[in-house]
Parts: structure tokens; C-alpha cells; sequence
């Protein structure tokens, strides 16, 4: 934990922290209040969506292509496994101790007996594979969302979850114990796992995004309000309180004057009064 992150993760961070200083200062003229500097974020969405159809959509679909799928299934759950003692410690943060035990109780068996986590032997056993990040953990101790962020390469996000993000990729990296090996080695070996877990992750989101294309006439806005939803479904793990309706002015109609009867028309007769029972005009 005490060691510096390397150059890319150190842009990726200072990213992040201008564009939060871009949102403080900007004006709060955009259409969804929730996102103050749209015109930015868009910006880095289009630089975000070239950048994936240029180089990672077609690496991705290669990997997907060339690797038979359980290949591809031991690839995520070892990258799935590294997250474990991270996802635990955040459902101590959380107040959620058995999620938490289950967690670290998850790394330790994968680990032990899924050979170093390309088996998911403790899902087979009944632990529950569960989605923590400190954001999450930001979020349920009260701290509101902020601005909506896209940042380079990393995607949605806002200022509450970019922070979490920066913890993240600090605590995810699984090479803070002892150095095994001399630097220059260590980081080719950091920037092959790194490239590999992008790679892994974007190939897992290729029918997602096939959708996306597919279903929104805005991807931006789409993007923005999905991530929002998520966000907010996960902070609540899935019991999100009911958000209050907006009032809305609408224009009260003047009151509809009463029907006039039509100009050169009698106005229908009165009813008949009743007659007595049992008695008729003509018994005299």
C-alpha cells in the first residue's frame, strides 16, 4: 500500500482531479443538474468511444475469438479473486460483517483450492460472490454523488466515485506484498495483468455495449442515467428508498363556462308531477 503507482495509474488519478476542479468551477446551466460540465464530459465520452472502437473493441472480439470460453471463465475468476480481500474490507467499512467474512473466506478457498482463484470453488460451496468498491462505501456513509465525471479511458463516474476509484485501484493492485523480483520486472509484470484484465473485462461487455448501440438514439445521455441508477441501486444493495416525485407547475385551465342552449330553441319542458298511486284522469 505504501508503494507509488506507476506513471499511467498517476495520469488516470490527476485526470480525474481536473476535470473535479472543472466541475467546481463551471455553471450549472446544463439541462440535468446532475451534470454541471456536459459539454466536457462529452468531450471525453467521444475521446472514451474512439479510443474503444479503434483499439479495445477489436481486441477484445480477438481474445473472444481465439479463446475457447473456459479459458476465458478462469481468466475472470482470477481477476475476480484478486478482488475479494478489497470487496471484503469494504463490507467491514459498511457495517456488513458476515458479507465481509464471506468475502475474505471466498480468497482464502479459491485461492487454496481454485488454484489461485481460476476455480470459483467457493461459489460452488454456496459463498456468494458480492460488488463492493469504496465508492459504494462513500456513498452508504452519507457522502452525496457530486457532478457526473467521464474519465479518460475509465468511463462514467462522479466526483464521490472517482475518488473511490483512485482507492480502488491502489488496494485492487495485487503486488503491495514483498517484491518478489527486481523492479523492471514487477512492472512488466503490473502492465501485462492490467492489459489483460482490461482486455478480459471489455471482451464480457461486448453484447452490453451490441445493445447500447443498438436500443439509444443518445448514448451519452443514456450512459449518464444508467450509470446513475446503478450507482444508487448498488449504494442500497438493491433496496433503494423511493426518490420524491418533482413538483411540477402546470398552467391551471380557466374553469369551462356553463353549456348555453342553442339561439332559436325552447328550452326543454319540465317534467310532468307525479300522479297519486291508484288514481287516473279519466276515474271521475
Amino acid at each position: 500500500m505504501n508503494k507509488l503507482l506507476d506513471r499511467s495509474q498517476s495520469c488516470l488519478i490527476a485526470s480525474a482531479l481536473a476535470i473535479a476542479l472543472l466541475g467546481g468551477c463551471a455553471t450549472t446551466g446544463a439541462a440535468d443538474p446532475r451534470d454541471p460540465i456536459e459539454p466536457v464530459n462529452r468531450a471525453v465520452f467521444e475521446f472514451n468511444d474512439t479510443v474503444d472502437r479503434a483499439v479495445l473493441k477489436p481486441v477484445a472480439r480477438g481474445y473472444k475469438a481465439v479463446l475457447p470460453e473456459p479459458v476465458r471463465t478462469g481468466i475472470s475468476n482470477f481477476f475476480s479473486n484478486l478482488r475479494d480481500p478489497w470487496i471484503g474490507l469494504n463490507q467491514l467499512l459498511q457495517g456488513k460483517v458476515e458479507e465481509g467474512v464471506t468475502d475474505f473466506m471466498r480468497f482464502v478457498v479459491n485461492t487454496t483450492f481454485g488454484l489461485a482463484g481460476i476455480f470459483d470453488v467457493a461459489s460452488e460451496g454456496g459463498m456468494e460472490k458480492h460488488d463492493e468498491d469504496f465508492g459504494q462505501t462513500l456513498g452508504v456513509w452519507g457522502l452525496d454523488t457530486g457532478p457526473y465525471l467521464v474519465l479518460p479511458f475509465l468511463g462514467p463516474s462522479s466526483v464521490r466515485d472517482g475518488v473511490g476509484r483512485a482507492a480502488d485501484s491502489v488496494a485492487y493492485l495485487p503486488w503491495q506484498g514483498p517484491r518478489l523480483m527486481d523492479a523492471g520486472d514487477e512492472i512488466a509484470l503490473r502492465n501485462s495483468l492490467t492489459a489483460t484484465d482490461v482486455v478480459q473485462t471489455r471482451a464480457g461487455l461486448l453484447d452490453a455495449t451490441n445493445v447500447l448501440e443498438e436500443a439509444a438514439l443518445d448514448r451519452y445521455a443514456f450512459v449518464r442515467d444508467a450509470y446513475f441508477q446503478r450507482r444508487r441501486n448498488q449504494v442500497y444493495d438493491g433496496r433503494p428508498p423511493a426518490e420524491p416525485y418533482e413538483d411540477i407547475d402546470y398552467e391551471e385551465a380557466p374553469p369551462a363556462a356553463p353549456a348555453k342552449p342553442d339561439a332559436g330553441k325552447a328550452p326543454p319542458a319540465a317534467p310532468a308531477p307525479a300522479q297519486p298511486s291508484g288514481t287516473s284522469q279519466d276515474a271521475r
